[in-house]
């Protein structure tokens, strides 16, 4: 008997079947082998919410739960968020390598030639409530880019997808910057040459009047760190939904737009604003034991802490807590870092915590940060998609060269009626 095979014996009918193992796992479609009778459909897994379903091959993203690792192409995440700008690591992402300063200024050269938005675009922007969410604009805004380049339907030619990915890059930041100066009534600030790809966010976000803005190097850095930690994060629900829109073949501004859509439910992209809002509730650092006994009791919840997939310390909260010190030091210190802070130690140190394996993860500190710089919370989720973007886009690219991949459609286990006798409605009680 082969060692890389697992035997599965059914004790309904007696018979064993071996089935093939190929990195840790086995074929779902193996176990369709697996019948009592001929005319049985045969074995399924049953596992929602994909807790331990891998749905696709990948060389982009590693994460090792366990041991709290987070790798890009190889490298991990603390060596990047250091030592590397957004761009750099879009490039690692798409392109499996970092590039060299040539191959750096060329690739930033395309995505700043796409930065610009056609004024139909704007038009658009223009036409939402003066108070609705961004993310919301954002979402259906991208969705509408679609109808501007309809050689992206052309998705398995390679320079078409490289130029719908440059197109992406450099317009998601444009997107979003307007729909934030729309939220808030300012006027539009178009994206600038000389900045850099940061620099030019915060510009069309914060520039006043009609001097030339320079974003302070301390913050400028803080939010490439950002943008680099949430750049990619493996088969999360909105890459997922990435992967799965894009199986059924549509254009990448298609699937975007519903990738970006999933980010925004609370428990996703929004988890920040939600710990924001648990801070705002505490209000006060006496507070927190209060708050921490109530939680206990199933009366609250702690956000920003347990992850899916870390059991134990998120190697971007690590980079993040050390991120907003030097934040604070240019904005002056949050009032909530306080509370945050206590309620950090308690959770690291309270058997309740501890033995759930509650360590802080990414979203516990990210919104201090972010709104120390003078982002309002509801741009919070609209933050986290213009980095993402890169990530999703280089999914979609992996998922589209994969011979495996067919389009998405999960199966399910019907446990309704049995066929029914149809009653006419006179007969209907």
């Amino acid at each position: 008997m082969a060692n890389n095979t697992l035997t599965i014996t059914d004790n309904r009918t007696g018979k064993s079947y071996e089935i093939p193992i190929e990195h840790d796992t086995i074929h779902a479609t193996d176990l369709r082998k697996i019948k009592v009778h001929d005319g049985d459909f045969g074995m399924m897994t049953y596992d929602p919410a994909f807790m331990n379903t891998a749905s696709c091959k990948s060389t982009i993203t590693y994460i090792d739960g366990d041991k709290g690792i987070l790798r890009y192409r190889g490298y991990p995440i603390e060596d990047l968020a250091e030592s590397c700008t957004y761009l750099e690591v879009a490039h690692l992402l798409f392109r499996e390598e970092l590039p060299t300063q040539i191959q750096l200024d060329e690739w930033t050269k395309q995505v700043q030639h796409h930065s610009l938005i056609h004024q139909n675009i704007v038009n658009i922007i223009d036409s939402f409530r003066y108070d609705a969410h961004p993310m919301t604009i954002l979402i259906s805004t991208i969705s509408a880019l679609a109808s501007f380049f309809p050689e992206a339907n052309n998705i398995f030619d390679a320079e078409v997808r490289k130029r719908q990915i440059r197109r992406l890059i450099g317009k998601v930041p444009t997107i979003a910057a307007f729909a934030y100066r729309h939220r808030t009534g300012m006027p539009y600030v178009y994206p600038e040459d000389d900045l850099s790809f940061v620099g030019n966010i915060a510009s069309m976000m914060f520039k006043w009047g009609s001097r030339k803005f320079f974003s302070h190097p301390v913050l400028e850095r803080a939010l490439n760190i950002l943008f680099v930690l949430h750049a990619d994060h493996e088969q999360n629900c909105s890459t997922s939904t990435m992967r799965v829109i894009g199986s059924s073949h549509v254009d990448p501004y298609s699937a975007i737009a519903g990738a970006a859509a999933a980010l925004f439910g609370p428990l996703h992209g929004g988890a920040n604003e939600a710990v924001i809002h648990m801070l705002d509730q505490i209000h006060d650092i006496k507070n927190v034991p209060d708050f921490i006994k109530r939680v206990k009791a199933g009366e609250g919840r702690l956000m920003g802490f347990g992850h899916r997939v870390y059991k134990n310390y998120d190697p971007r909260a690590k980079v993040i807590k050390k991120l907003a010190y030097e934040v604070f030091e240019v904005t002056g210190r949050n009032p909530k870092l306080e509370i945050a802070l206590e309620l950090e130690r308690i959770a690291l140190e309270d058997e309740y915590f501890v033995s759930r394996k509650l360590y802080p993860n990414v979203d516990f500190y990210s919104g201090l940060i972010y709104q120390a710089m003078g982002f309002p919370v509801d741009m919070f989720p609209v933050l986290f998609a213009i980095p993402r973007t890169s990530g999703w886009l280089a999914h979609w690219q992996e998922m589209l060269v994969d011979p495996d991949q067919k389009i998405a459609r999960p199966r399910q286990i019907y446990l309704g009626h049995d066929k029914r006798t149809f009653i006419p409605m006179e007969n209907r009680k």
